[in-house]
């Protein structure tokens, strides 16, 4: 059974919808649209975890995976000519290449940026770097799926600035996490959000 026929399962046929990526057509993702105290609408690949990452041994059992992100409800993500918007779709498909044609893995606290030297994401999202992080707004919702003997997990793809990268790498990242959460933060996209660090906290 494929991954959007759980999904389907879960969520039901009238909040999920399979499309190929505008951009790159050979890639394959689902939309779910989800009903939370305020709408948001997940874009998530859904080929991916039928590549069984190298992952450490410390990671045994965590080896296929879904990458997605999460999109506030007034992003139209149907306007592929604006940047500010289509970014993701670009996204999504050069973090699955990558880490296939790397045969390398992803998990979680795992970051990325976004070009050496590093670049803006658009206009508005002014982050440069990418980290993986569990599901925190769906924790829930996506929750691992079983599928034959894997089990699929789901890894939100969140942008963040470079002081907070800083904070990752010096604390780690239960502490980024718990930080990040603490300022009221998500994984869904939000072109306001400003770093979560001040003068006060950085690092001690």
């Amino acid at each position: 059974m494929s991954i959007v026929n759980k999904l389907t399962q879960r969520f039901g046929d009238h909040r999920i919808k399979q499309i190929d990526n505008p951009f790159h057509p050979e890639q394959k993702l689902a939309l779910l649209f989800l009903e939370l105290e305020v709408p948001v609408t997940v874009i998530m690949t859904t080929e991916l975890h039928k590549y069984n990452m190298p992952v450490l041994d410390n990671w045994k059992g965590r080896e296929n995976n879904e990458l997605y992100f999460c999109l506030p409800s007034h992003w139209d993500f149907e306007d592929y000519e604006n940047p500010n918007y289509a970014w993701v779709y670009s996204w999504l498909y050069k973090l699955e290449s990558f880490v296939k044609e790397k045969n390398t893995w992803f998990g979680p606290g795992h970051t990325i940026p976004t070009a050496k030297p590093e670049v803006a994401i658009s206009n508005l999202m002014t982050q440069e770097y990418f980290i993986f992080l569990e599901p925190i707004l769906l924790e829930r919702e996506l929750a691992p799926i079983s599928i034959g003997n894997d089990t699929v997990y789901f890894l939100a793809v969140v942008p963040i600035f470079g002081d907070e990268l800083d904070y990752k790498m010096g604390k780690g990242t239960i502490k980024f996490r718990r930080r990040f959460i603490q300022r009221k933060n998500t994984e869904k996209l939000d072109e306001y959000r400003k770093s979560f660090m001040t003068s006060r906290m950085k690092f001690f």
